[in-house]
């Protein structure tokens, strides 16, 4: 696949996680605030089939609730206080929809990553839904969002019926045959965990052709270490602070 997409050097992780709630529209003006162009964020399905917001499979870390996220419908993830866990300056921040999301991105002028993060078992009805809804409602003429995940069955419904998302390949490890996956799925970009990341890997990667996003990197020389290596950009909890450091770095 070719890049139909500019990556920025920097990419708010869900939204401005140190500063903010995750995955909540006070986190994504937050990282706008911070000088973001670009956020992340995940995107599952509630048990009525709503696309929504919230990175892990329980609502326990992030919420007030407790409890399986696939197992509860809209109505009753919409009640949740999502805010409260970070600071008593966010109580009541609420779990967002992807449609409400997308509306706000459009009027802050952010770009985005939109990570397919279905619960166990919901992979591929979660990238129909998901990516249908993101074809409905990002308009064409806004840039193009990066679709990504770790899940092999959600890039390969993103590949073969919604084509017009370049799609990353999320790496938690170093897999020996990494590039076949890349290539079988023709991916625009690998995005690696930064425990993981090394020159040498970041070299072969990007003499592959892809473009190569590393996660999550909150420390600002390794930053600027990782955009010495020929990294594209860092998806980083602190925007303002990472971005400081290496927006200005030459490129490579």
């Amino acid at each position: 696949m070719s890049l139909k997409l500019t990556l920025p050097r920097v990419i708010g992780h869900r939204g401005a996680a140190e500063a903010a709630p995750e995955n909540t529209l006070a986190g994504f003006r937050e990282a706008k605030r911070q000088g973001a162009v670009w956020v992340e964020f995940d995107a599952k399905l509630s048990a009525d089939n709503r696309c929504f917001l919230l990175h892990d499979d329980t609502v326990d870390r992030t919420t007030n609730g407790k409890g399986a996220a696939r197992a509860k419908t809209w109505d009753e993830l919409a009640r949740l206080d999502a805010g409260s866990w970070k600071g008593p300056q966010f109580a009541g921040e609420r779990l967002p929809l992807l449609k409400e999301t997308l509306a706000l991105f459009a009027e802050l002028d952010l770009a985005f990553n939109l990570e397919l993060k279905p619960c166990p078992g919901r992979e591929i009805e979660t990238a129909r839904l998901v990516l249908a809804e993101l074809r409905e409602s990002w308009p064409v003429s806004r840039p193009s969002p990066l679709v990504s995940s770790f899940d092999l069955p959600c890039l390969e419904v993103a590949r073969d019926e919604f084509p017009e998302f370049p799609r990353g390949l999320l790496l938690e490890e170093h897999p020996a045959d990494w590039a076949a996956i890349a290539r079988r799925l023709d991916v625009a970009t690998v995005n690696i965990w930064d425990r993981d990341a090394s020159a040498e890997w970041a070299g072969e990667i990007k003499a592959a052709g892809y473009g190569l996003l590393v996660y999550t990197v909150n420390d600002a020389e390794r930053a600027a270490q990782l955009i010495g290596w020929g990294v594209d950009g860092v998806f980083t909890d602190a925007p303002r602070r990472v971005g400081a450091r290496i927006l200005d770095l030459p490129a490579q």
